[in-house]
């Protein structure tokens, strides 16, 4: 699992939109995004004109550092994509949103994605009962995901937990908060990406 050695509210900064990288931190008035609408750096408050590739380009890396995924992990899903039936944008979108770590974070169990990711990857969460620890798994409809027991019983999990018990859910997850655990109930949908992305300029770029 690749990091990026910048801090994640530049690459917010970057992308000129939130990516909901720092938790609770990109709620408040703190978030770097609010007070400084520009990218990072010295020449960060100049307008420059990004046309065609580039254009794709950030679209592109937008996704990726969204839900925290390498180059090599990012193709594979795309590739997923290309083999599924029906719009490849919309297909890419709706596997990336399916991912276990990006379940565990909107069911309000984790803080931020990346929080989300180091939890899954160190095994606190099992799906349909059975341990799971790759943070890239794809969830499927009627699968539950819950906090497994063990971990339960740890109080700085306890805690994490109870402090976004009364997050929102997305409509496609349904959340037990008593038992921990968060039921697949349908397949998400474009409607239910929150990030604003063009995907097709993200087939157009991996098209070329």
């Amino acid at each position: 699992m690749s990091e990026s050695n910048n801090a994640a509210c530049r690459r917010c900064r970057v992308e000129k939109t939130k990516l909901f990288l720092k938790g609770d931190k990109c709620l408040s008035n703190k978030c770097p995004v609010e007070r400084r609408a520009y990218a990072p750096g010295q020449h960060g408050r100049l307008r420059r004109r990004i046309l065609g590739y580039g254009i794709q380009l950030r679209e592109k890396q937008k996704l990726k550092r969204f839900y925290g995924m390498s180059e090599r992990q990012f193709r594979l899903f795309f590739k997923r994509a290309e083999q599924k039936k029906g719009i490849t944008g919309e297909n890419l979108l709706g596997l990336l949103e399916r991912r276990l770590d990006n379940v565990v974070y909107l069911a309000g169990f984790a803080a931020s994605r990346a929080q989300a990711r180091l939890l899954v990857a160190h095994g606190h969460f099992q799906v349909n009962g059975r341990r799971a620890t790759s943070p890239s798994r794809p969830v499927d409809k009627e699968d539950r995901v819950a906090l497994r027991e063990n971990s339960a019983k740890r109080q700085g999990l306890q805690t994490g937990v109870a402090a976004h018990r009364n997050k929102t859910v997305p409509g496609w997850l349904e959340v037990d908060w008593d038992r921990v655990q968060a039921r697949v109930v349908s397949l998400p949908t474009r409607a239910d990406v929150t990030i604003p992305v063009e995907e097709h300029l993200v087939v157009e770029l991996y098209s070329k």
